[in-house]
């Protein structure tokens, strides 16, 4: 008897665990590709999937997290480019005229530039970075803002706990022994405001006196500021001017904290250049259906690099029908990632875009640069062309639209497309179903 009641018991804890996740599922704003995979998971292992489902599955958390709100969100300028304007009203910040900006191409310039953005601050320096790594750069790193510290410049230093879980401790502890503040966001093995394993953040800055911004798709790491056989493929850049003050404002979001360095107030080059924000602390997801509106507006190009390429439903719709409309579309991938698993669900994403008439080519080499453009607009950021960076983790992606930038930009594809390979091969039903499992799966990868 007592058997029975507590078969009974597990069957009606299993219905109830079943019930609640499908209510939490369809409370959020969801693709219906991730809403059936939670289902699916849910019933099949209910006890599994209700406790994941609260360290995985949301996606927005607007009560624990401080919104991002920046301080304008209009533009009326009538010669405002047509992908600006779409941004500003979909609710990003308008685009500003008169910034400098210089791209990092190689690991070599990148690390020369972030050397002389922090020893060239006078008063202030706000760092933040999803990976700072227990190697010679990553020490170097910690070891600079901490000379700095002692030169009487503020810093301020911000990482996510679970990308710096191999930070170089010590250096760490000396900076703060020195003064310098640090924080951790995005915990996870505790509780606390903003502790949630699923969203990252993956955004990565640092900024000088409010004036001058290193930023990019690097984080902090032999692997991505060294110029050697292991080093990989980036991109990054240094940014002046009005747009500056945009990253202030992600900075101080991100930190709780203050910006402490008023607006520039000066033109310091001729780009003209936009920064979107994506994560928990949007309320809109203005960067992914931005760009999901962009593709299909596309005329001439869309070229895509990205080290990791699990798109959203909606974006991978949007590229093959470019495609299909004559559109230039090019997605440039590392032909083996770091990731296996990403390798796998990007299959059938990429062999749709072939069979649609896009061009899949595939980099010899490590390529983590996140980049892309679109007719005559460019972007690079931190943002990956997949789910998670488009609908879950803290990202950046600075968009330009003057004619040089995107010039520069374009010539750097050139570049990247000369180390790479057209084509992904067509594979077996085995392969294709293993393919499969893991794309149902791309909302949690």
């Amino acid at each position: 008897m007592m058997a029975l009641l507590s078969q009974h018991f597990l069957i009606v804890l299993a219905g109830l665990a079943n019930a609640l996740i499908v209510i939490l599922i369809l409370q959020q704003k969801r693709t219906p590709q991730s809403a059936l995979a939670w289902i699916l998971f849910a019933f099949l292992l209910p006890y599994l999937a209700l406790p994941l489902w609260f360290v995985l599955g949301i996606r927005k958390r607007n009560r624990k997290i401080t919104p991002l709100a920046f301080d304008e969100t209009v533009d009326d300028d009538p010669d405002l480019h047509p992908l600006a304007r779409t941004f500003a009203r979909l609710g990003g910040p308008p685009a500003s005229h008169g910034n400098g900006l210089t791209l990092h191409e190689t690991g070599e310039e990148a690390r020369e530039a972030l050397h002389e953005t922090i020893d060239g601050a006078r008063r202030s320096i706000d760092a933040l970075f999803y990976i700072v790594d227990d190697d010679e750069a990553g020490r170097e790193f910690v070891r600079r803002l901490t000379a700095r510290v002692h030169d009487g410049v503020s810093v301020r230093l911000i990482l996510d706990r679970l990308g710096t879980l191999t930070r170089p401790r010590a250096e760490l502890e000396n900076f703060t022994a020195a003064g310098g503040h640090l924080k951790f966001v995005s915990p996870f093995l505790w509780g606390g405001d903003n502790s949630h394993l699923n969203l990252r953040n993956h955004r990565k800055m640092v900024i000088a006196d409010g004036e001058v911004t290193w930023a990019g798709g690097r984080n902090i790491g032999q692997q991505y500021l060294t110029g050697d056989e292991t080093s990989w493929t980036d991109l990054s850049f240094t940014a002046t001017g009005p747009v500056v003050h945009r990253f202030c404002e992600v900075f101080a979001s991100d930190g709780d904290a203050p910006v402490i360095e008023e607006p520039a107030d000066h033109w310091t080059g001729p780009a003209n250049l936009q920064l979107l924000a994506a994560g928990p602390d949007e309320s809109r997801d203005v960067l992914h259906d931005g760009l999901v509106n962009a593709i299909h507006a596309a005329q001439d190009r869309v070229w895509i690099s990205t080290p990791y390429f699990v798109p959203t439903e909606h974006l991978a719709q949007a590229l093959n029908t470019a495609a299909r409309r004559g559109v230039d579309v090019r997605v440039i991938v590392p032909r083996r990632s770091n990731k296996r698993m990403t390798d796998f669900a990007r299959g059938a994403y990429l062999r749709d875009i072939q069979r649609a008439g896009g061009h899949v080519l595939c980099y010899d080499g490590m390529l983590h640069a996140k980049a892309g453009m679109i007719d005559d607009a460019g972007w690079v950021g931190s943002a990956n062309f997949d789910v998670r960076s488009m609908l879950l983790n803290f990202e950046l992606a600075l968009f330009a639209y003057d004619e040089d930038t995107v010039e520069t930009l374009a010539k750097w594809f050139a570049s990247v497309e000369a180390r790479t390979t057209e084509g992904v091969p067509q594979v077996g039903p085995f392969r294709r179903t293993v393919e499969g499992l893991f794309r149902l799966s791309a909302p949690m990868l």
